[in-house]
């Protein structure tokens, strides 16, 4: 069965045309999943009889099934656990804005990466997502809303599960989806992909033509190699050095910057030394980056601490003081572990928990 999520415009293009269809049944199909969000193709109202059928009979249009969801107390953030064909389970977070909602999605169940302050790692890297389940956290959540304008969600960050630039031909084809003018309409520059730092992927990324050029983040999270390789093992081959060296040589569009991501531990990577060695990284190139703090989000297990908010004030004035753009992202959904470096497969046997 061909879910046909798992398909970009032109290859469903391909997929109308190969079974005889006229080309412009492919924007009908695309009108009915990413616009109307159908469930069935007997939804699919202006397409024929015959065509439903033989849809129904070569194709499948769902990849989740929800199985819980958590609205924070504090913020309003909602947590959704889904479930996959297979039965793995990975979680997706809205994030209610002032003006606007974002929705943070995971890209593989599991991670490899092994950062030591993140919980998702903790299972290992069990596989990538298929784009069909990429979009469908998407499509569902927005269906969850409701169509109403003040429920639509306007920003995507892939900041869930995973590394999503390990996930690189899904991910690639999740953002022509939701980029493309008869899909999901989203804008590029309200697209953000955070990596930790894979240095040939990202060069990849910036290189590829048929990749919708979109924000980049990086999770940076030290100030020195020896610090970076302690955190974040993938540092070992992919250097510090060599990560600056080339976020400082990439192609941005003008008015566009590069977010570095630094999560704030406490007696680890959060003195004011770290803040400056942190500005002597960047401030050369400050016009083209601009720094996140965020505060370390505990989790079971952890032998980390989030760190006092005067450490954390003082470590952002360090950064401003030398004219660096820095916001403290006081991460929401803490209070039902969506935060930054929380999520995590969840097994049946917790849900109700």
């Amino acid at each position: 069965m061909i879910n046909l999520k798992n398909l970009n415009f032109k290859e469903l293009e391909n997929f109308v045309v190969e079974n005889g269809w006229p080309k412009f049944r492919a924007k009908q199909i695309a009108k009915w999943l990413y616009n109307k969000k159908v469930e069935s193709f007997d939804q699919m109202t202006d397409l024929s009889k015959e065509i439903r059928q033989t849809l129904k009979e070569k194709c499948e249009i769902n990849s989740l099934k929800l199985l819980t969801y958590q609205q924070s107390k504090i913020d309003g953030s909602i947590k959704f656990l889904w479930q996959l064909k297979d039965g793995n389970t990975i979680e997706t977070v809205l994030i209610n804005e002032k003006n606007h909602k974002t929705l943070c999605v995971s890209t593989q169940v599991g991670c490899a990466v092994g950062c030591k302050f993140c919980y998702t790692t903790k299972d290992g890297l069990i596989r990538n997502l298929e784009t069909a389940e990429i979009v469908d956290q998407y499509i569902n959540v927005q269906r969850f809303l409701g169509d109403e304008e003040e429920n639509r969600i306007s920003n995507i960050v892939y900041m869930g599960m995973g590394e999503p630039l390990a996930n690189y031909d899904n991910v690639k084809k999740s953002v022509q989806i939701f980029t493309h003018p008869d899909m999901c309409k989203l804008s590029h520059r309200k697209i953000t992909i955070s990596s930790s730092g894979i240095l040939h992927q990202i060069k990849r990324m910036f290189e590829d033509k048929d990749f919708p050029q979109v924000k980049l983040a990086v999770s940076l999270n030290a100030s020195h190699q020896s610090q970076r390789s302690y955190l974040m093992p993938i540092s070992q081959t992919n250097t510090l050095e060599d990560l600056m060296d080339l976020l400082r040589k990439l192609p941005l569009k003008p008015g566009w910057r590069i977010t570095l991501e630094y999560v704030l531990i406490k007696n680890v990577n959060d003195t004011v030394e770290d803040a400056k060695r942190l500005v002597n990284l960047i401030k050369k190139d400050k016009h083209r980056f601009k720094v996140n703090l965020i505060p370390f989000n505990p989790y079971p297990g952890s032998d980390f601490e989030r760190p006092e908010e005067s450490r954390v004030l003082a470590f952002e004035k360090v950064l401003w003081d030398n004219n660096i753009a820095t916001f403290i992202r006081w991460s929401k959904g803490r209070d039902i572990d969506a935060a930054c470096g929380q999520l995590r497969k969840k097994e049946m046997l917790f849900l109700n928990a």
